[in-house]
C-alpha cells in the first residue's frame, strides 16, 4: 500500500524548523534510516536546521514521502526555503527479481534522485549529497573489472551520481559519498546485513570465509563527512573508510562482539566460485537476477575491496553497537 505522496508527520513532530545559526537548512531524505538519522544528528549538533523526510513514521521525522511516486512538482514545496538536500534512502542490491531487472533498479535508484535534484535546482538550493556505493570507486579504480557491465546495481549507482549531478546543474554541487560496509545503529535501525551475520556468529555453524576483504566505516563517520561536504558545498566523489578488514578479521570481530569468540577458517577460492556459479544458474533457471550478479560475485568477494587512505578511526564502538544483545533480538 502506497503512502500519500507527501504529508506532515504531525503525530511525531509538531515543531517548527528554525534556520540554524550558520544559516544552513538541510532536507534529509531517508531521515529515519541508519545513515540519514546520523546525518540529521550531526547537522543539529553543528547548529544547522534539519527537515527529516522518510517513508515510514519514526520519532524525529517531519514528513512522510513516497519518493517513488513523488513528482518534481510534489517535491518543490518541500524543498522550498532549504539550502541543501541529502539523499540517504536505502536500496537492497541482493534481492532477486524477475528479469529484466534494470528498469526496476533504475526506478528505485536513479529516477528519484533525478527528480529530487531537478526540484532542488528549481528551488535554488546550493548544496547536496548522495549516499552512494564504494562500487563506483572501484569502477573508476579498476575499469578492467567491468563492474557496470556485469552488475545492474553498480550501473545504476553510476547513473544515479551522473544524472543526479546533471539534474542539479552547475550551481548546485553534489557530493557523492562512496560507502562500504557501514556499522552502527540509529534507534532500532541497523545495517540490512547485520541480522544474518549476527545470527551466524551466534550459531554453532562453522565460521568460514573467502580470502579478500572490504573497507568499512561507521554511520557516525559517514555523517560527519557528509556534513563537512555540505558545509563546504563540495561536489566531488568522496570514498569513505575507517578501516580495511579482511573477511576473516571482520567475522572474527563480529563473533567477539556477540560473545562467541572462535576460530574463523578460510574457504577455498574454488569452493566460493563453484557455490556462487551454482546460485547464479539457479537464478537464471528461475528467470531471476540480483543487482550484484551472482555469476561475478566471487570476483568481488575474493578481492581486497580496500579504500586508501582509510581514516584509521576505530570501528570498535560502532561494531559493538551493531552486534550487541539488542541487535540479535530482531
Amino acid at each position: 500500500m502506497r503512502l500519500p505522496t507527501l504529508r506532515p508527520n504531525r503525530g511525531l513532530t509538531g515543531r517548527r524548523v528554525q534556520r540554524g545559526r550558520f544559516g544552513v537548512r538541510i532536507l534529509v531524505v531517508g531521515g529515519s534510516g541508519l545513515i540519514g538519522a546520523h546525518v540529521a544528528e550531526v547537522l543539529r549538533e553543528r547548529g544547522h536546521a534539519v527537515t527529516a523526510l522518510a517513508r515510514t513514521a519514526q520519532p524525529g521525522v517531519d514528513h512522510l514521502l513516497d519518493l517513488d511516486s513523488a513528482s518534481i512538482d510534489d517535491l518543490r514545496p518541500l524543498l522550498a526555503g532549504h539550502d541543501g538536500v541529502v539523499y540517504a534512502a536505502r536500496t537492497d542490491e541482493q534481492r532477486p527479481l524477475r528479469k529484466p531487472i534494470y528498469p526496476v533498479f533504475r526506478r528505485d535508484i536513479v529516477d528519484p534522485v533525478v527528480r529530487l535534484f531537478t526540484a532542488a535546482r528549481h528551488e535554488g538550493l546550493t548544496r547536496g549529497a548522495i549516499m552512494g556505493s564504494y562500487y563506483t570507486y572501484f569502477d573508476r579504480l579498476h575499469p578492467q573489472w567491468r563492474l557496470a557491465a556485469r552488475h545492474t546495481y553498480v550501473r545504476c549507482r553510476l547513473e544515479q551520481a551522473q544524472e543526479g549531478r546533471v539534474a542539479a546543474g552547475p550551481d548546485l554541487p553534489v557530493a557523492v559519498l562512496e560507502l562500504p560496509f557501514v556499522f552502527g545503529r540509529a534507534g532500532d535501525r541497523l545495517p540490512n546485513w547485520a541480522g544474518p551475520l549476527d545470527r551466524w556468529a551466534r550459531s554453532r555453524l562453522p565460521l568460514a570465509v573467502p580470502v579478500g576483504g572490504t573497507a568499512a566505516t561507521s554511520a557516525r563517520s559517514v555523517a560527519e563527512i557528509a556534513v563537512d561536504a555540505l558545509e563546504q558545498a563540495r561536489g566531488e566523489d568522496i570514498p569513505v573508510a575507517d578501516e580495511n578488514l579482511t573477511w576473516k578479521e571482520m567475522i572474527a570481530r563480529i563473533a567477539e562482539a556477540v560473545g562467541r569468540r572462535r576460530r574463523v577458517s578460510r574457504l577455498p577460492a574454488s569452493a566460493v566460485r563453484a557455490s556462487l556459479r551454482c546460485g547464479g544458474m539457479l537464478q537464471t533457471l528461475g528467470r531471476k537476477e540480483s543487482g550484484i550478479n551472482l555469476g561475478h560475485l566471487a570476483d568481488l568477494l575474493l578481492a581486497e575491496l580496500f579504500i586508501e587512505p582509510a581514516s584509521g578511526r576505530s570501528l570498535e564502538p560502532a561494531l559493538r553497537e551493531t552486534f550487541d544483545d539488542a541487535a540479535s533480538a530482531g
